[in-house]
């Protein structure tokens, strides 16, 4: 019989079931976001497919510790797929921080009365349906 993945750790780790249950609030991001600048509205192409969905550092932070987990299988293979569910949901949790700070500053804006181009929201758009094609096509 196998054994459940048990949460035995501190409280501040994330786990996709945490995600999924809407357990946690999600905070203000910190940094520069990524925004796609592309001008094909209708179609999703090849390097819109390519656009890294973080910031180079955030990407490399995220593959170091994606190897350190692998690594770490050999020798403790449970302690290695939870860290694994915990970087998942990290990032995962950070893609919709970095959503959610976009939709937040225009609706500030509009909030405060000021228009916003079509082109600000065609960005916008834009980058909600690249990552929706990237999510269905994983």
């Amino acid at each position: 019989m196998a054994m459940p993945l048990r949460k035995d750790r501190p409280e501040e780790e994330l786990t996709t079931a945490d995600l999924a249950q809407g357990q946690r609030p999600v905070p203000e991001p910190k940094g520069p976001k990524p925004v796609a600048d592309k001008r094909n509205f209708g179609q999703v192409s090849k390097s819109e497919d390519s656009t890294p969905l973080f910031p180079n550092d955030e990407l490399e932070n995220l593959r170091g510790r994606w190897k350190e987990i692998q690594t770490a299988f050999v020798d403790e293979p449970r302690k290695a797929v939870e860290q694994a569910d915990g970087l998942v949901a990290s990032a995962m949790k950070r893609l919709a921080e970095m959503f959610a700070a976009e939709r937040s500053k225009l609706e500030q804006q509009w909030d405060r009365g000021d228009s916003v181009s079509t082109e600000d929201l065609r960005v916008a758009l834009q980058r909600y349906r690249t990552f929706f094609h990237r999510l269905l096509s994983v």
